[in-house]
């Protein structure tokens, strides 16, 4: 299954520094019925060059949608969520927060920035996978997003 709107591949960009999360993230995506493509930057620094298409990241594809880890190195997650809903090119694109925090503080912070969800990774294998899928399936199937 294609884009429903563009009938090209989702574009994700995972922002993660964990390579096991990564992986998992890949495992998931790549067992979904939506034709996808998942750019992967381990950091906030590297997040921003990417969302801005700075070098080395001039042909990095918009993403349609960004999942957002919390604990990055050189640059909070936080920080980074700040730096694209304050950008009037970037701030449409909708950003997950997937993270292993389950802290109060850091899901207010993230909602008080715009965030749009706010997801706890599972421990659990299984649990993980099934979480990425829901995410896809809702953002691509159910949710209606602008220019769409």
């Amino acid at each position: 299954m294609k884009h429903a709107k563009t009938g090209r591949p989702a574009e994700f960009l995972l922002i993660e520094d964990n390579p096991g999360d990564v992986r998992l993230t890949r495992e998931a995506l790549n067992e979904s019925k939506l034709r996808n493509n998942l750019s992967v930057v381990v950091d906030g620094l590297e997040a921003l060059a990417f969302l801005k298409r700075e070098s080395p990241y001039k042909a990095a594809p918009r993403p349609d949608i960004i999942l957002l880890d919390l604990n990055l190195p050189r640059k909070s997650g936080l920080e980074v969520l700040a730096e694209i809903k304050a950008d009037p090119m970037l701030q449409q694109i909708p950003v997950v927060v997937l993270t292993s925090s389950e802290a109060e503080k850091d899901i207010i912070a993230s909602y008080n920035l715009h965030v749009n969800c706010y997801v706890s990774k599972p421990l659990d294998l299984d649990q993980f996978i099934k979480v990425v899928n829901s995410i896809e399936s809702f953002w691509f199937t159910i949710v209606k997003l602008p220019g769409g």
